[in-house]
């Protein structure tokens, strides 16, 4: 007499599963088993290198100055802008920064470059961060301004880059003294005059 599998106690001489339904378990297992390792036993072509080492034919030029868009403007002529002895660069990649001192306290100065960017999306992140946005040129171009709120001490310009994109500048000195709107237009018409 057999036990029904359903029933607690009693001896389990029959599986859980109908027969039937076993079988469709099996088949679904190992078509998953073959299909795995199918998949893993792939082999490709040619040889492993680095990220970035490939170089060769077909390499886009416009990849030739990557990373070099915080050389825009020497550290030199930025510490002269905003009124330090001198800058020290931090960050760097979309964003770049540096820190100096002078006269004025400690002073931050940011600068990025977004290729694909547009003054429309600088201007919406801007409002939507609560800051003035105003409408203003840099060497003909169309431009930004902004400011945080409660933050006379800092001031953004970004303008449309020379080729494409756009490029900002934040300046935000801790103490008062300099105009940070005049530093960071500025800073923006000498990245226009060196980048043209």
């Amino acid at each position: 007499m057999r036990a029904d599998p359903h029933t607690t106690g009693g001896s389990h001489t029959a599986s859980v599963y109908p027969r039937s339904r076993r079988m469709v378990l099996g088949v679904v297992m190992l078509c998953t088993t073959l299909l795995l390792v199918a998949g893993c036993a792939r082999s490709i072509e040619g040889r492993a290198v680095p990220q970035g080492a490939g170089g060769g034919p077909g390499l886009s030029a416009e990849f030739t100055k990557l990373l070099t868009e915080c050389d825009a403007v020497a550290d030199e002529k930025i510490a002269e802008t905003v009124g330090a002895a001198a800058v020290y660069r931090g960050f760097f990649g979309a964003i770049c920064r540096w820190e100096g001192g002078g006269p004025t306290g400690v002073v931050k100065v940011t600068f990025n470059w977004f290729e694909t960017g547009s003054l429309d999306h600088e201007r919406k992140a801007g409002e939507e961060l609560g800051y003035t946005v105003e409408n203003t040129t840099v060497e003909g171009r169309r431009a930004l301004q902004m400011r945080r709120p409660n933050d006379p001490m800092s001031c953004g310009v970004s303008a449309g880059a020379a080729t494409t994109g756009i490029f900002g500048w934040w300046v935000q000195y801790t103490a008062g003294g300099a105009d940070p709107c005049e530093a960071a237009a500025t800073l923006a018409r000498l990245t226009l005059n060196l980048s043209s």
